[in-house]
């Protein structure tokens, strides 16, 4: 009886998956591999499959348990060392994650890519340095204006970035506008009304969302829709209130009212949001000595920041044109053009200089020099991928900078999940970042290569971008501290505004954050529409488990809608014990490794508690005031505009799968101009 048994061991053994003692299942993937398996290896394959499947499913406590069983038959596996580690990080433990990846890597597995892993991950868990800020730039990559002989675009000016990854740009040699993609491929060219462009110079994003473009030679201002569709004209020539001549850089306040630097008139000139002429000023007054030649401009929370090439200064104003201070001595600037802001500080575009100006000092820092070729460069802004995009009139090209780090680290690839419950047909989800969790949005079909084996798949195909959905699902999160019980009315309003914000595709869940969290709702935001606190099932406490309150709202978010993002509804205090279960950084990774978005509502007018800010820093998402004067009716579309570089592909695979049993490998590459990343995973195919 009992040889009987060791033969079905054996024989059981061989059907899974093997592995050799000197490189366990890395060897396991060589499907040729027919040698007989010992009876631990069948038993960890067997937990293994069971470990990757449920990872793929988003369970990742049992995958854990899983793999752990695994490595209890192979406990020096390096592979399941790797899909442990894969499996913490997507938990927040990411100090576990790296302690398996180290394990792994000692042992000489991985190479390369599982040093980066490492390294990059290592890197993330340390924050708050703000000298990150003021890092050289580099360039990626360069889009030029002549292609094999045919012109694309002629004199650059200006550039505005989209939160799609694409790039409008102004051709004022050939009058038009033309939209670029995140690999310089032009999407569409916009030439304006019937008459067409008269040297178009700046082009801004409104408010409303609708393109404003300045026409240098036309005197006049082009508003378009966002989609880059005409719609009237603003402004005339002349030099009376809401004339121009020579418009030039543009900018707009909080109140909607668009700013312009009138070079012919030597002033700026000031519109509403209807494009009614208010006011100008920048003539000489009093300790002002009055514009010579105004060029760039930029709003900065009160203040109008313009520079003057003539003088080569920046001076500041209020927003009602009454001057204010020189911020930086003369002659600073040789030929300062646009100015744009970044985090309250100004982006300079100098002749062949990219110069930061501190608001508050003055100070100054050079992010990127040209070179000594002859160049004018003429703007710059950051997009949707921490990217500088930079316009050198004179070179006719456009720059991408990127941080020099950045460079060298290239890109952060993890493939998330893959789908082979219809196998052979496959699906992979891809995340790209860069090496500080940024998303990189805009990447098209042509930026992925996938493979099995190192051979390439067959019938690849893009399926598209997460930042392409149009809805999210939320979690709501409401503090049943003792302290907010004085704010009913307010929490009430709050969850009411945020469930009609949704719209009725979002799903919502409502957590109670007691001492122990309550999941009290799921439904759409139809079932919220009388919501009270008296119907909750949570008692208030004294005390607020805050971070099981988030682990559970991660959780269910796991699976949800690939927009996903928790709201918490607080006054914004805390009480005792709120993380002593899981640290602010390792909920702040759950969440980020599991893009769930995290935002804030406060119901009273204090500040925040710092652990609060820390969540808030270290997450995608903002905090709002429950009574601001616009309410809370766009914080859903604000977590939806959020960007996430998480894209999926399909192909059909080429391997045996053994009925299943076999752990079949997938390998993708990201490549982006001069950066790119690259990530190994497996998958099973069902069970046959």
């Amino acid at each position: 009886m009992k040889k009987i048994s060791a033969v079905l061991l054996i024989f059981v053994s061989v059907l899974f998956f093997g592995f050799s003692q000197e490189t366990t299942y890395t060897a396991g993937m060589n499907q040729n591999d027919n040698r007989i398996r010992t009876a631990e290896e069948g038993f960890a394959a067997e937990e293994f499959r069971r470990g990757v499947q449920a990872y793929y499913k988003g369970a990742f406590n049992e995958a854990i348990v899983q793999f752990e069983k695994a490595l209890s038959y192979l406990p020096n596996d390096n592979l399941i060392l790797e899909w442990l580690g894969n499996t913490y990080y997507k938990t927040g433990l990411e100090g576990s994650a790296l302690s398996y990846w180290n394990t792994a890597s000692e042992n000489g597995y991985g190479g390369l890519l599982l040093q980066n892993k490492i390294e990059i991950v290592r890197e993330r868990r340390v924050t708050g340095d703000s000298a990150e800020k003021l890092m050289r730039l580099s360039e990626a990559g360069s889009f030029y204006g002549m292609n094999e002989g045919n012109l694309i675009f002629s004199g650059p000016v200006s550039v505005l970035a989209n939160k799609d990854g694409t790039i409008w740009i102004t051709s004022y040699n050939t009058n038009e506008l033309l939209k670029l993609n995140l690999n310089g491929t032009v999407l569409e060219r916009v030439t304006g009304p019937l008459t067409g462009f008269d040297r178009p110079v700046d082009i801004i994003r409104l408010k409303s969302g609708k393109l404003l473009v300045s026409e240098s030679a036309g005197d006049r201002l082009a508003l378009l829709s966002s989609n880059g569709r005409f719609e009237k004209y603003i402004g005339s020539r002349g030099r009376g209130t809401g004339s121009l001549v020579g418009p030039q850089y543009l900018a707009e306040d909080e109140l909607g009212r668009i700013y312009v630097t009138d070079f012919g008139n030597r002033r700026v000139d000031v519109f509403d949001e209807e494009g009614s002429g208010l006011f100008h000023f920048g003539y000489k007054k009093g300790s002002f000595r009055g514009f010579k030649c105004p060029t760039g401009i930029a709003v900065v929370d009160e203040s109008i920041f313009v520079a003057d090439e003539k003088y080569g200064c920046i001076y500041e104003f209020d927003r009602s044109g009454n001057y204010i201070r020189q911020l930086v001595e003369d002659n600073t600037f040789s030929k300062p053009e646009a100015i744009k802001t970044s985090d309250k500080s100004l982006l300079v575009c100098d002749e062949n200089r990219l110069i930061g100006v501190q608001v508050d000092s003055g100070a100054l820092f050079e992010y990127a020099r040209t070179g000594n070729a002859p160049g004018r460069i003429t703007s710059a802004t950051l997009d949707v991928n921490s990217n500088v995009v930079v316009t050198d009139f004179s070179a006719n090209e456009v720059y991408i900078m990127s941080r020099i780090q950045e460079l060298v680290g290239g890109l952060f690839v993890q493939i998330e999940n893959v789908d082979a419950s219809a196998f052979p047909n496959v699906t992979v989800e891809l995340k790209v970042e860069n090496r500080h969790r940024q998303p990189v949005v805009g990447l098209q079909s042509g930026n992925f290569y996938l493979s099995e084996n190192k051979r390439p798949v067959s019938k690849l195909t893009f399926e598209g971008a997460v930042s392409n959905n149009t809805y999210a699902d939320i979690t709501i999160i409401i503090d049943r501290s003792t302290s907010s019980t004085q704010y009913k009315d307010e929490i009430e309003t709050a969850v009411k505004e945020i469930a009609a914000s949704a719209g009725e595709r979002s799903t919502i869940r409502v957590i109670s954050a007691g001492a122990i969290p309550v999941l009290e709702y799921v439904g759409n935001s139809t079932g919220l529409e009388n919501f009270s606190l008296d119907a909750l099932k949570a008692n208030v406490s004294r005390d607020v488990s805050v971070d099981l309150a988030i682990r559970l709202a991660v959780n269910d978010l796991i699976n949800a809608a690939k927009k996903r993002s928790i709201i918490m509804i607080s006054d914004g205090a805390i009480t005792n014990g709120a993380f002593t279960k899981y640290t602010l950084a390792e909920l702040a990774a759950y969440m980020c490794n599991n893009t769930v978005g995290f935002s804030f509502v406060q119901v009273s007018q204090k500040a925040v508690a710092s652990e609060y800010d820390y969540l808030l820093s270290n997450t995608s998402g903002e905090e709002y005031y429950v009574f601001r004067p616009e309410g809370l009716k766009n914080i859903v579309s604000d977590i939806i505009d959020i960007p996430q570089g998480v894209y999926q592909l399909s192909f059909v695979s080429a391997l045996q799968t053994n009925f299943g049993e076999n752990y079949l490998p997938v390998e993708a590459e990201v490549y982006l101009l001069n950066r790119s990343g690259r990530d190994e995973r497996g998958y099973f195919a069902p069970l046959q």
